[in-house]
């Protein structure tokens, strides 16, 4: 059994950016936050697979350089190889849950080029 709240962990960029809650034995499971203009670099998973429900905001996913906009209660589901570049373009704060699974100890995301960004 593990029992963790939020406030116990940091976001990797300070106020922002990924939280990891847990990291195993079989998922990871975090929160994400992204606030106006902020935006996390595309990167695709060799094996894993992620799944990101939204919380607060909205937000423009690209899968594959395809423009995904994502909204509070939207889940979206990312497969292995599958790139993925957030960036917020809101004018309100983001937050989503992220689960990855299977969790591996050895790393497993490739940071790629960011996509050309379709406009509204």
């Amino acid at each position: 059994m593990l029992k963790v709240n939020e406030s116990e962990n940091e976001f990797r960029f300070g106020d922002h950016g990924p939280k990891y809650l847990t990291k195993g034995p079989n998922v990871d499971l975090g929160v994400v936050v992204l606030k106006p203009g902020q935006d996390f670099p595309n990167h695709y998973h060799t094996t894993c697979e992620e799944i990101f429900y939204v919380l607060e905001g909205s937000i423009d996913f690209y899968i594959d350089g395809v423009r995904v906009p994502a909204k509070t209660g939207d889940m979206l589901q990312v497969r292995p190889n599958e790139a993925h570049y957030l960036i917020n373009q809101s004018q309100q704060n983001f937050k989503a849950v992220f689960i990855k699974s299977p969790h591996l100890q050895e790393k497993d995301s490739v940071v790629v080029n960011n996509p050309d960004l379709e406009k509204e």
